[in-house]
Formats: structure tokens, C-alpha cells, sequence
């Protein structure tokens, strides 16, 4: 999946977590896009298969989707924190760099950080 679909999905599941229930609008609102971009990204997750569209306009993450979201969620979170407490990079700055880098770090790269902060937190 593209960086694009990836990080709409992860919105989808903030502002589920959030808000409890999501919308397009909520989702343009969110990241400052267009009704008509947004409109385009639903219907392409929609025909992955990642999420489904109410007739209320609820949008609703698939088993796929929630997994998928789930995982990028957990990148973002992951580095963020091993930015702000390894690195000390500010909150914001971590929050922004972690978006971009979720996408494209490898797997092992990410484990690594993934094990420091885990192994970090035990001692």
C-alpha cells in the first residue's frame, strides 16, 4: 500500500479512537485535505477492501484495514517514543519525522528500535 493509503488509515483509526466514528469530513478536517481528495482515497480503500461506507457516511475499517492501521499506528508510535526518550527530540518534531519515516524504514531497522525500547523499559 502507498504511503497516501496508509496514512488515511491511520487517521481513520485515531479519529475512531477519538471520536468514536468517522466520517469523510472528519477526515479532511483532520488533515487539512479536500472533500473531493478525501472522497478519492476512500473509494480507493474501499475497492482494497480496507474499509467500508455506511449509508449513514460512517466509515468502517474491514479486518484487513484495522490490522493494517494497527501496525502503522504502532511504527508511528514506537519511533516517536524512541526519538523523544533515546534522542531527545522534542514531541512535535518526533510526532512529524515519525509519520514520514513509518512508511519507509525497514523491517529490521524498525525491530531494532522496537527491541531498544522495549529492553529500555525493564531497566
Amino acid at each position: 500500500m502507498q504511503e497516501s493509503g496508509e496514512n488515511y488509515l491511520e487517521t481513520i483509526l485515531i479519529l475512531k479512537e477519538r471520536n468514536g466514528s468517522v466520517r469523510s469530513i472528519d477526515i479532511a478536517n483532520e488533515l487539512g485535505y479536500s472533500k473531493p481528495s478525501v472522497s478519492r482515497a476512500v473509494k480507493l480503500l474501499v475497492e482494497r477492501g480496507m474499509i467500508t461506507v455506511e449509508p449513514n457516511g460512517e466509515l468502517l475499517m474491514t479486518k484487513g484495514g484495522d490490522e493494517a492501521a494497527e501496525a502503522i499506528y504502532d511504527r508511528h508510535k514506537i519511533i516517536s517514543k524512541f526519538f523523544v526518550e533515546v534522542l531527545k527530540v522534542d514531541e512535535d518534531v518526533a510526532d512529524r519525522d515519525a509519520c514520514r519515516i513509518e512508511h519507509v524504514i525497514s523491517e529490521e531497522s524498525f525491530e531494532r528500535i522496537r527491541e531498544y525500547i522495549k529492553d529500555k523499559g525493564r531497566r
